[in-house]
């Protein structure tokens, strides 16, 4: 099944939505958006396909009602879920946690635009597992550019196959966190500052 949201802030005005599929968009609060799942999803098979815009001078907030499970399809394992982010205005996105669950495989891939005076908050949490699980596999991957210009080039991989992968020890938990313009944040491990403006911060665990 494929999943598709669209998610246009405006400044002044409601957000613009629209949804199809297994994942739906509902405003919550004044220039607050949640995810909700409106079916099972993402399974193995499965693609997310998220696009948001924020426009100049608008301000958008986006959040998740629970986790994200991502579970084995009937003939793959493997899923993806794509963001594609277009942001001139000021951008928090913060979903809760996903929880790669059983044997499956989750690709994510984020690729983010900035333009004129964009600020922008970007928080990633990944889980291997549910209690006792060791056999899922995550990749995400970041695409980050200012004005056309590259900001951020940015993967990392987790669970069973992964270059961390270890049966003595190997993280199994991620939270990955952008801040644009801020180059120091407080956040979930040590925060780099960009030389194209900025921060990045990563944490890796056993558990979130």
């Amino acid at each position: 099944m494929r999943s598709d949201v669209l998610i246009v802030a405006h400044r002044d005005r409601r957000p613009r939505i629209e949804s199809k599929g297994g994942l739906a968009a509902r405003e919550t609060e004044p220039d607050t958006v949640h995810l909700v799942s409106a079916a099972a999803t993402p399974l193995g098979g499965d693609t997310v396909c998220v696009r948001i815009v924020v426009e100049p001078g608008a301000i958008l907030r986006v959040r998740t009602a629970a986790a994200t499970v991502t579970l084995p399809g009937p003939t793959t394992h493997e899923s993806h879920a794509m963001w594609t982010l277009d942001v001139a205005g000021e951008l928090d996105l913060d979903p809760q946690p996903t929880v790669v669950a059983a044997a499956s495989r989750h690709i994510t891939s984020t690729r983010l635009a900035l333009g004129g005076s964009a600020r922008v908050k970007l928080r990633e949490r990944i889980q291997i597992g549910r209690s006792n699980e060791r056999q899922g596999f995550w990749s995400g991957s970041l695409h980050a550019d200012v004005d056309g210009s590259a900001l951020l080039r940015h993967r990392i991989e987790m669970g069973r196959g992964s270059v961390t992968d270890d049966e003595l020890a190997a993280p199994m938990a991620c939270i990955s966190e952008l801040n644009y313009p801020e180059t120091e944040a407080d956040t979930a491990g040590m925060a780099l500052a960009l030389a194209g403006g900025g921060c990045l911060s990563t944490w890796q665990g056993e558990r979130l």
